[in-house]
């Protein structure tokens, strides 16, 4: 029964990141722990090469398409590559156990709060910056860009590997406030293949860990693969906005939940 539930968490998961674009990070995670009972650690270090994995695809359609800004992923990377790697010893120096548990669940329930509210700041953020993106460009934030840039891929590395939340909602939302004249579109693909390059990285220092579970990876993506093809055609019959306010509201009931176990396993 339990192969059964990772598969419906896939099927879940995959529905509502191809119905809201959400990412899977944050909806996963908590899952695996709060309902499948998986421990944090096992199911942050699965979630990230499942992540990596499963929008590889993605960022192959947005490459063909030429929706990638190639130098702004390496200026992400040029942050969150060493934050990843410092973040990867730390968590091998505490190795498996109540305390890893505890931080885990701790920075993943305020990661999942975040994501919530940039869910629902998104669309009034782009359009404020839709009107007034011209005017932002001047020459302060042309020189501040690439600095702040490495530092956004800082945080993300950090908040990515302890929780596997941060490379897709958090990360478009700071893309849009410090790349107000770029194309959505190709922030979209950039955020993506930094994510794709971020997680795998994370997931594999997991595994070095020995906090992945490939068997309950390929069930995930045997439930995601289907939930993303059906979750993408809901989307185009469903309101996007009536989708994204339910899953943000999901996601706060999920974020106040791990912050509760987590206070009640420091007690």
């Amino acid at each position: 029964m339990q192969e059964l539930g990772f598969i419906v968490a896939g099927l879940v998961v995959g529905t509502a990141v191809g119905a809201t674009g959400v990412g899977g990070g944050s909806l996963m995670t908590p899952i695996l722990i709060l309902f499948c009972g998986v421990k944090p650690a096992i199911a942050v270090g699965t979630d990230l090469l499942y992540a990596s994995i499963s929008k590889a695809f993605g960022v192959t359609l947005h490459g063909r398409n030429g929706s990638v800004d190639w130098p702004l992923v390496a200026w992400l990377s040029a942050g969150s590559l060493p934050a990843t790697v410092v973040t990867l010893l730390v968590l091998r120096r505490l190795e498996t156990g109540p305390h890893l548990d505890h931080l885990i669940q701790m920075v993943l329930s305020i990661a999942i709060i975040v994501t919530a509210t940039f869910t629902l700041l998104q669309e009034p953020i782009g359009r404020l910056l839709a009107r007034r993106g011209l005017h932002v460009g001047d020459d302060l934030l042309d020189r501040i860009q690439r600095p702040l840039t490495v530092l956004a891929g800082l945080l993300i590395g950090t908040l990515v590997t302890i929780s596997s939340v941060g490379a897709g909602v958090i990360g478009m939302m700071i893309l849009l406030l410090l790349y107000p004249r770029q194309k959505p579109l190709t922030l979209v693909g950039s955020d993506l293949a930094h994510a794709v390059l971020i997680t795998g990285i994370a997931g594999l220092g997991h595994a070095g860990i020995g906090s992945v579970d490939y068997r309950m990876l390929i069930l995930l993506l045997i439930g995601a693969l289907p939930g993303i093809w059906a979750g993408t055609r809901l989307g185009f019959r469903l309101s996007p906005r009536l989708l994204k306010r339910l899953v943000a509201g999901f996601l706060v009931f999920i974020g106040v939940t791990m912050a509760a176990k987590a206070w009640a396993l420091a007690s």
